[in-house]
């Protein structure tokens, strides 16, 4: 079971707006995720090594937000949230306390407009709150040449394969499921894409899974694809490095070596596969017609 807590503030707002996910305010309504992916960057000695054990609700999080968004409003300090930058705003527990359904509730009462960056297919739920923001959300004057309007949803995929999901991302929508809640947001009208990251090397970012994916991406119409190499941090035993590199020993044994050699010293790609990566991902985008940013068509 989750722990119910109380917090101060639940609007973050951003230092620096990202030039990829358009953030200016990030709310996050749960803490830890149930989807317990093996790579993700909030994995540490924190939330341990099963993500869901530390899972907590936000019990008195709509009031906070409400009065937060309130006051920038008064100000007409308007800017897009995202949710979630620690958490997907869709974990299953999402069903019982809907707190992100409240969340999206408050903010079309103020509105803002949201990006929402999801694993789930949750999100079909509410489409009814996603269209009245889409339609009277208030963006920020240097967005709007950019934008048409007020809901951005990414949908987030590190494979499609099935069962290399069940062993890096075991708790969350499975890619298929996932891939239909895609092909209904598009049909919307949203505008839709793809936060196609992490990639998994030799797993997720050969050049038939590449195909594939963008193959598969233009097939469902998205606005664009964002995609990212991985990041692994920590050598403790609930760190992401740890995690993916236990699950490459078991799974992908011929795999070991390298893994080893690409993170020796430090939590990036090498330089050199960083910039292939790069110049092939600019290739595919051009190949597919397919953006590798965000912006209305």
């Amino acid at each position: 079971m989750p722990r119910e807590i109380e917090v101060k503030s639940v609007l973050n707002k951003t230092r620096k707006r990202d030039s990829w996910f358009l953030d200016d305010y990030t709310i996050n309504m749960y803490s830890s995720c149930s989807f317990n992916c093996l790579y993700c960057y909030i994995r540490g000695s924190k939330y341990g090594e099963n993500l869901e054990d530390s899972l907590s609700v936000k019990t008195n999080a709509i009031e906070i937000l409400d009065r937060q968004l309130f006051n920038r409003a008064k100000k007409e300090q308007y800017g897009i949230i995202v949710l979630s930058s620690a958490t997907d705003p869709y974990l299953q527990i999402e069903e019982k306390y809907q707190l992100t359904r409240q969340a999206l509730e408050v903010i079309a009462k103020h509105k803002f407009p949201v990006h929402i960056i999801t694993k789930s297919d949750l999100i079909t739920r509410d489409y009814d709150l996603l269209h009245q923001i889409n339609k009277t959300a208030i963006l920020p004057s240097d967005l709007k040449p950019r934008l048409k309007n007020g809901v951005i949803v990414s949908f987030s995929f590190s494979t499609l394969d099935e069962a290399v999901a069940s062993i890096f991302e075991k708790g969350a929508t499975c890619p298929a499921n996932r891939l239909k809640a895609l092909n209904k947001t598009v049909k919307e009208g949203f505008l839709t894409g793809v936060s196609l990251m992490p990639l998994l090397p030799f797993i997720s970012d050969t050049t038939e899974s590449l195909h594939r994916f963008f193959s598969t991406f233009k097939e469902s119409n998205v606005d664009y694809v964002l995609p990212a190499t991985i990041t692994l941090h920590g050598n403790e035993k609930a760190d992401s490095k740890t995690l993916v590199m236990n699950a490459i020993r078991k799974h992908y044994s011929e795999l070991e070596s390298k893994y080893q050699g690409y993170f020796k010293n430090g939590f990036q790609m090498p330089a050199f596969y960083q910039k292939a990566f790069s110049k092939k991902m600019q290739e595919l985008s051009e190949e597919y017609g397919l953006q590798n940013f965000i912006r209305s068509k």
